[in-house]
């Protein structure tokens, strides 16, 4: 499940902001922030999870399954630099 704050988390990795997220999943600008100002489950359609996690997943972003552990984000082991990866 992801999360605002998972989101949140996943771009400061990258250092992108909510624009440059947008850009890259095809998600409208009002939708990322509307949907990352409210703690918690996303609550959005599975198609616009699905466009920001992939965005994320190509800028090097690996999603950490809760696993009991809670979830998180972080950096898979290649990656380059979220400037060098094509959007």
């Amino acid at each position: 499940m992801l999360t605002s704050e998972i989101i949140r988390a996943a771009r400061a990795l990258v250092r992108w902001e909510q624009k440059e997220l947008a850009e890259a999943s095809g998600v409208s600008l009002p939708t990322i922030k509307r949907l990352e100002a409210k703690p918690g489950d996303l609550g959005a359609h599975g198609p616009t999870i699905a466009a920001l996690r992939l965005a994320l997943e190509r800028a090097g972003i690996e999603f950490i399954p809760e696993n009991g552990g809670g979830a998180g984000v972080r950096f898979r082991e290649k990656h380059s630099h979220p400037s060098e990866l094509q959007k």
